[in-house]
């Protein structure tokens, strides 16, 4: 496992290099794609090099926003010197795996005892193979800081792959008591990097020593430099101001749009591309269905509806702001409403996780709900905009409570009553107290007085 941790690294291999023919002599130049200079990169670098330690981290934002890139560039710094990263999937055995290959730790995968009948080390759970691996890397934190040499850092990145199920939070459960434990003696530092909001969530329930960092889109100054670089690495091309702005305007500082926007010959054309796909993405996950729409497809109308609820409410927001939705040093600036108001807005608590995972709504580490990003923001904006649009809504909110109110109704016939019969309809509490009653008797003159009648005369 030690060998884990000398210089160099598989991540650093993978991302931070390819490989090019000059003169038919092949040589590696370093390609950090998404590499752009950003005010939380020193404090990154701290953490990656080592230099920080008493406290594990979590990386939160949307994704795109560069946080893998930024720790990819802190540990090309350092060429992967004590540090290892892998990252999360929702299949423990599959995680187990990948943490094994980070840490260069094998799990007696080669036992031949079962041609024996006989019980291996590997008889276990994908969670029990997970902490022996943590026991044998505190043995290598403890020998290294003998040595003098800074802790360990081990780096999960796409934590928000964990499923949040009990087998997850098991997980998270078990890597966090580590964090807290190896924090503490400051042997080792533990990196979460998350896109979604429920990682936060579950992890502050027992943090103490977890510090967040967000990782936002880039400032208007900063995302234009970013735009400018890309444009010349690619192109070889110094676009003019208004070319960079225009583009700012259509899909703010996010670098992953801008990274694949430079590479194209249009510019512009690429970006009301990318905005038109958010959009679309949009639409096919929460479009309502109207007044019409059959009483099967309710569940899944209710998840639409209430997304449809909020985006109006973030454009009604961002009316409200005015000017000050957009600065024209800082660039955009996107309505935000409140975790806990937001699910009162929507009268649901349950949907806005999805929302999240599906990159249609984003949360952030201060529990301040708002579109995932510009291009989206733009989409809810044309789509409130749309002719018909508060009405159709509103008829589609209708349908759903006429829909409800249908299945909370119950219908009672009561039938044969004869010779002025009559049914008693007793209510009681819960303690068996009678509250009430109900005497339902034919009517004499009604046509079961008529028939009595007519079988008499015959």
């Amino acid at each position: 496992m030690e060998n884990a941790f000398e210089p160099g690294d598989p991540v650093l291999d993978l991302a931070a290099r390819s490989k090019q023919f000059n003169g038919g002599v092949q040589s590696e130049v370093e390609t950090v794609e998404h590499w752009i200079p950003r005010t939380e990169q020193t404090k990154i670098d701290d953490i990656v090099s080592g230099r920080t330690h008493g406290q594990y981290h979590l990386l939160i934002g949307e994704k795109g926003t560069g946080k893998s890139s930024a720790l990819i560039e802190a540990m090309r710094k350092i060429d992967g010197e004590g540090v290892a990263m892998f990252d999360a999937h929702a299949d423990l055995e599959i995680f187990r795996v990948r943490l094994g290959k980070a840490l260069d730790f094998e799990y007696h995968e080669d036992n031949i005892g079962s041609l024996f009948s006989i019980r291996g080390p590997r008889d276990a759970s994908a969670l029990l193979d997970i902490e022996r691996a943590f026991n044998k890397l505190e043995k290598v934190a403890l020998k290294r800081r003998k040595s003098g040499k800074n802790p360990l850092v081990l780096i999960i990145n796409s934590a928000h792959l964990l499923r949040d199920d009990e087998d997850g939070k098991d997980l998270l459960e078990l890597i966090q008591q580590r964090a807290e434990q190896w924090a503490a003696a400051s042997l080792a530092t533990v990196v979460f990097n998350s896109d979604d909001y429920w990682v936060y969530e579950r992890l502050k329930q027992n943090a103490t020593r977890m510090e967040i960092h967000p990782i936002k889109d880039l400032p208007k100054d900063q995302a234009l430099q970013a735009l400018r670089s890309y444009r010349v690495r690619y192109r070889g091309q110094d676009p003019p101001e208004e070319l960079l702005e225009r583009v700012y305007d259509l899909v703010g500082g996010r670098l992953t749009y801008l990274n694949r926007i430079a590479k194209r010959d249009d510019m512009v054309d690429m970006a009301e591309k990318i905005c038109e796909a958010e959009k679309t993405w949009f639409l096919n996950q929460c479009w309502i269905l109207g007044e019409e729409m059959d009483d099967d497809v309710m569940d899944q109308q209710k998840y639409a509806s209430a997304a449809m609820v909020l985006a109006k409410a973030l454009v009604d927001k961002e009316k409200e702001m005015g000017d000050a939705a957009y600065d024209p040093q800082k660039g955009h600036r996107l309505p935000e409403i409140p975790l806990f108001k937001a699910r009162q807005i929507m009268t649901r608590a349950d949907f806005i996780q999805d929302y999240d995972h599906r990159n249609l709504f984003t949360i952030d580490s201060k529990a301040n709900v708002r579109a995932d990003s510009v291009p989206m923001q733009m989409a809810f904006r044309q789509i409130c905009a749309e002719p018909g649009f508060d009405k159709y809504l509103e008829e589609t909110l209708d349908r759903i409570s006429a829909i409800e109110s249908l299945g909370r109704t119950r219908e009672l016939t009561i039938k044969d009553l004869w010779n002025q019969g009559k049914y008693e309809i007793t209510t009681k509490d819960k303690k068996g107290n009678v509250s009430g009653s109900i005497e339902m008797q034919t009517i004499p003159g009604t046509q079961d007085d008529d028939d009595e009648k007519d079988d008499e005369g015959a």
